[in-house]
């Protein structure tokens, strides 16, 4: 059991862990400011000309930056999803460019993504189907998950990636998965292994029949289990048992429908957390002071 007397807390604050810049150097998309650019990349940054480590990097035509995100691919930087995001400078700008996934925390730059509550009504109340990660995903293997949840493909609207991945994931036609109702979005900053994760993830309710069957369709998903969501309310309190942003949309859940109490000193501190980050991602955002 956790020590600390706030212990969704602790959720936040290891989604949370990037500091700006920290080690990283200031990367702009055309005269705007976009993202933060990891060591690992500096210097071959230096070499094709779009800056340096004291002045920051900048690539004056964003459509140039998916070439650039090839490139260091093709050079074993990291490793390409073959999927390609859209990018913008930060939450609700345009999008101005596009790269794939996997260079977005190299570059520190936003990303999206979509989380779904797949809720079923019973008469002992309300219960939650998550799902086990594949032992061979590439991030967190193994870990429990929600029903649906992925990335928003580029020329994609959260909506039309809820779809897409509703199907993939648990074969839920679109007919279903378009009762999904959005309820809010987390903002957070954390450090992976891969590099700064910027991270927006717009979360929906679905409530699904009781005779509802969910079927992995892409092989992303191991097995599916239906969980009592004080079961759920107490796996994220007191283990780590689900996929680090999981806990964050979970938590959001357990406020939605009171399990934790939205006025104690926890509650206003994770709402407040939720909706802003609890560490500056980008200068002029707001910090959140977090309680000891």
């Amino acid at each position: 059991m956790p020590s600390d007397d706030m212990p969704f807390l602790r959720h936040l604050r290891l989604c949370n862990t990037a500091v700006v810049p920290g080690d990283r150097f200031p990367f702009s998309l055309g005269d705007k400011l976009a993202g933060w650019i990891d060591p690992a990349i500096a210097d071959r940054l230096e070499q094709e000309g779009l800056g340096s480590r004291t002045k920051g990097f900048a690539l004056a035509n964003p459509a140039e930056l998916e070439a650039l995100g090839e490139k260091l691919a093709q050079e074993g930087f990291y490793r390409s999803h073959h999927e390609l995001f859209d990018v913008m400078t930060d939450l609700d700008q345009p999008v101005i460019a596009r790269i794939d996934r996997g260079a977005l925390p190299l570059f520190g730059l936003v990303a999206i993504g979509v989380h779904m509550n797949g809720l079923v009504r019973k008469s002992d109340g309300l219960y939650l189907w998550t799902g086990r990660r594949a032992r061979n995903k590439r991030l967190d293997p193994g870990k429990l998950d929600h029903l649906v949840a992925g990335g928003v493909p580029a020329g994609h609207s959260p909506a039309e990636a809820l779809l897409k991945e509703a199907a993939e994931e648990a074969s839920i036609g679109p007919e279903l998965a378009a009762h999904a109702k959005e309820v809010g979005r987390i903002l957070y900053a954390l450090n992976r292994p891969e590099g700064l994760r910027r991270d927006i993830l717009y979360c929906y309710d679905l409530f699904l029949p009781e005779s509802f069957e969910p079927v992995a369709a892409d092989g992303e998903v191991e097995s599916f289990s239906l969980m009592k969501l004080e079961d759920v309310l107490a796996l994220v309190r007191d283990t780590d048992e689900f996929k680090f942003n999981v806990n964050l949309v979970l938590i959001d859940l357990f406020l939605r429908h009171g399990l934790i109490d939205p006025h104690s000193a926890e509650g206003r501190a994770l709402q407040n957390g939720l909706a802003r980050g609890l560490s500056p991602a980008s200068p002029g955002k707001e910090h959140v002071t977090v309680p000891a």
